[in-house]
């Protein structure tokens, strides 16, 4: 009698759990699954999966879009914008929108962090996004899936590839100053440094010169590459690499002394289209940032061949990033009841 009462008891309870995985897709997980270090790229992340909102809230993404396609049309520089906020969220604590909390009594913001104060921007676009989702779906789109969606979208209205988009990532209640100062490529990185700030995240090479393809739209301050243009390597020279017209166009934007927040397109051929641009222009001595330059001529690993790749065809660019960023967008998700959904991304609940 008491293993019937046993395997009722176990069939009452498996019943449960499936019904409440049904009612809330995702539950039982905690933070992991695919690009989490030690992760696997293709497979599905644990509790993420593309149908997520199909039910609790289907016009989620069309309302993403609706509010992307008219601050993009207002700025196109916005697409990249967004497109970095999802990177410098994903690179710190996992894709848990802990980049969009503002400081308060208990968070000390990463918005303050070295790579991200008085650069990071797009948070009202965000705002934007939130109140509309949170009007008509209250308490259930979280902001970590309003950036991954904001991303991929950002692309898409540049003229880049979509991808399926794994959803289901709550917010953290939680930031790092710390983290998003030691975790985020700085734009001086050596080769080297950039493949180990990428193997930290459970991302390789090639997902290194694919997601840095992602530089084919946006602008960066002066202060970010004025160490090439008058000390590259401490001796009052410049970088010898920078093909000879790019860099007195550069210097005439950037001045030794002043200027740190005038701005540079990182793809001056086409600075607001997603294209393979971006890799063409390394190869002609044309990269921007140091970190762009030093996928060609760091010598570490396949990144050359993978940056003539690339500049050659573009297809084969487009598939590869879609394929990055879905594994980026797959950093330590909080799931199940792990974390929250904010109802407003810049605050914890």
């Amino acid at each position: 009698m008491a293993y019937f009462k046993v395997a009722f008891g176990f069939l009452v309870t498996a019943f449960l759990s499936a019904a409440v995985s049904l009612a809330h897709p995702g539950l039982g997980f905690g933070r992991g699954g695919v690009g989490a270090p030690g992760g696997q790229s293709g497979a599905p992340s644990y509790g993420l999966f593309p149908q997520f909102y199909q039910f609790s809230c289907p016009q989620a993404e069309d309302i993403v879009m609706s509010v992307l396609e008219k601050a993009i049309a207002k700025e196109p520089r916005m697409a990249a914008s967004l497109l970095r906020l999802h990177f410098h969220d994903c690179f710190v604590q996992g894709c848990d929108a802990s980049i969009l909390l503002d400081n308060s009594a208990t968070i000390v913001s990463e918005k303050n962090s070295l790579p991200n104060r008085n650069s990071v921007r797009g948070f009202e676009v965000i705002d934007e996004i939130k109140a509309r989702l949170e009007e008509a779906c209250p308490q259930t789109v979280s902001c970590a899936d309003i950036l991954a969606m904001a991303a991929r979208g950002s692309t898409v209205l540049s003229g880049g590839p979509s991808w399926e988009l794994p959803l289901g990532r709550r917010d953290s209640k939680t930031a790092s100053l710390s983290t998003s100062n030691n975790n985020i490529p700085p734009p001086n990185s050596t080769l080297q440094n950039l493949i180990t700030l990428f193997q930290r995240q459970g991302l390789d090479e090639v997902d290194l010169v694919a997601l840095s393809g992602g530089h084919t739209i946006g602008v960066a301050r002066c202060a970010t590459f004025k160490q090439r243009l008058y000390n590259q390597n401490g001796n009052n020279l410049p970088d010898q690499t920078l093909e000879r017209t790019y860099y007195y166009g550069l210097k005439s934007v950037c001045p030794k002394s002043g200027g740190d927040n005038n701005i540079s397109p990182l793809d001056f051929g086409s600075p607001v289209k997603f294209d393979n641009l971006y890799f063409k222009l390394i190869l002609w001595g044309k990269g921007l940032l140091n970190s762009d330059e030093v996928l060609l001529t760091g010598n570490v690993g396949n990144t050359m061949e993978l940056v003539k790749a690339y500049a050659k065809d573009e297809n084969l660019f487009f598939k590869q990033f879609a394929k990055s960023m879905i594994k980026m967008g797959n950093i330590s998700p909080l799931t199940g009841f792990n974390g929250e959904v904010r109802k407003n991304c810049r605050l914890v609940n």
